[in-house]
């Protein structure tokens, strides 16, 4: 069962080398990393724009309470 397992890989190593191998190799394909000019390229990194209101009004409730000390 092992040497089953080795030949098929053996097998596939072999058929993956003989493919990446067996090209014509011409030399003149053209450049598969060259990146597109025409796209358009938009900065969203710009200044914040947001205004804050400043007439609203505060309506959190604020409550002082005093501890008094009663003596018996």
């Amino acid at each position: 069962m092992k040497n089953l397992f080795k030949f098929g890989f053996l097998a596939l190593a072999i058929s993956l080398s003989v493919a990446a191998c067996s090209s014509e190799g011409s030399g003149s394909g053209s450049d598969t990393t060259a990146t597109d000019s025409s796209a358009i390229i938009t900065d969203t990194t710009g200044v914040d724009t947001t205004v804050t209101d400043s007439t609203v009004k505060d309506t959190t409730v604020k409550v002082e309470t005093t501890q008094t000390e009663v003596k018996p």
